[in-house]
Order: structure tokens, then sequence, then C-alpha cells
């Protein structure tokens, strides 16, 4: 009859031992999958943007320095424009009766241009030229068209023009512009004649 206990102290530790609850295994933590859909999207549309920027910003760029440019061009085009049309009046002659040196009204007007011309460009100076037909001695001829430059350097200064930037000289009947023996080739080769000696790269309109 002793038995009889131990077997059931032995039965009741066994199922003790089976109820008493164990230490639960770990759960593993989540592995991260690394960024979704959504936040590939944004980093590319970001990217996406940030080069379109970049891109329209160097596009604006460039349009701008060939604004500049094209202005440059344009004001040196306009520059040159004008200079030449300046140079043109400044270069127009003036003409002298047989043995005269008066200025005469046309050519009053003339030099009316060239005043406006000179006042506008201050640092402009000129140089007048004057000629003769081949009638008359070379001594005669170089007297007459020295007479003739320093008329129409007269005219120039009566109008406020500083003299000194206003040189003259004589060719007599050395530099004819027709080369005719005959009174229309006289009349032509009678005559002032300006070219500029300083200040002309750049000349404004009056």
């Amino acid at each position: 009859m002793k038995r009889l206990p131990l077997l059931l102290l032995s039965g009741l530790a066994v199922a003790a031992v089976a109820a008493c609850p164990g230490k639960k295994p770990e759960t593993p933590a989540p592995v991260s999958a690394g960024p979704d859909a959504d936040s590939l999207a944004r980093a590319q549309k970001a990217h996406d943007d940030s080069m379109k920027a970049a891109q329209d910003e160097a596009d604006r760029r460039a349009r701008e320095d060939a604004e500049r440019r094209q202005k440059t061009a344009d004001s040196l085009a306009g520059i040159g424009r004008t200079t030449d049309a300046v140079k043109t009046i400044l270069g127009t002659m003036i003409h002298f009766d047989y043995d005269k040196a008066i200025i005469r009204g046309g050519d009053a007007a003339v030099l009316d241009q060239k005043v406006a011309i000179l006042q506008a460009n201050p640092a402009l100076r000129i140089r007048i030229s004057g000629h003769c037909d081949e009638r008359g001695s070379d001594e005669y001829n170089l007297a007459l068209g020295n007479r003739r430059a320093t008329a129409a350097k007269q005219y120039l200064v009566s109008h406020g023009i500083d003299a000194s930037r206003v040189e003259t000289v004589s060719y007599g009947e050395e530099r004819p512009i027709d080369p005719g023996h005959n009174e229309e080739a006289w009349a032509k080769n009678r005559r002032d004649e300006v070219d500029i000696l300083a200040g002309g790269d750049a000349l404004k309109q009056p």
C-alpha cells in the first residue's frame, strides 16, 4: 500500500511540470523592406524638378546673353550708320566762282551743317583744303586755294567753332577731281574739301 502515494506524487509532479508555462520564444523584429514606392516617386520628382530648374536657369541666362550681344551689335551698327551719315555730310564740298574766294549762298547752308556737326562732336578736328581749276600759274592758284580754305574756316569760326579745331591747306590746281579742260570740269575743281583729322570714330548726329 506504500507504493501508491509515490506513484501518485510522481504523476502530480509530471502534471505540474507540464502545466507550468515555460519561457516563450522571442519574436524576430520585422525586416525593413526599404523605401516604399511613394518615397521613391517623390525623390525622383524632386530630382527631376531640380534638373529642370537648373536647365531653365541656364536657358534664361543664354537668352539674356544673346539679347545683350544683339543689342550691342545693333548699337554698334547704329553708331556705324550714324557715323557714316555724318561723314557724308561733313565731306560735302563747297564750290567757288572763277577767281573768287567768296562763300556762295547755297554753300553757306552746307557750311551750316558742318557747324552743327562740329558742335555736336567736341572732339572732332578737321582740315579744309582749297582747290582751283587749271587756269592761272601754280603760285597764283596756291594762294587762291589758301584764300578759299581760309574763307570756309572763317565762316565756321564766326559761327562759334574754335579756330584750333580747323586747319587749312591749299593744293592749288594739283588735285583736280575732273581732268577735263572745259567750264564744266573747271567748275567742279574750284572747291573746298573737308577731311577728318581726329575724333571721327563715333560721330553723333546734330
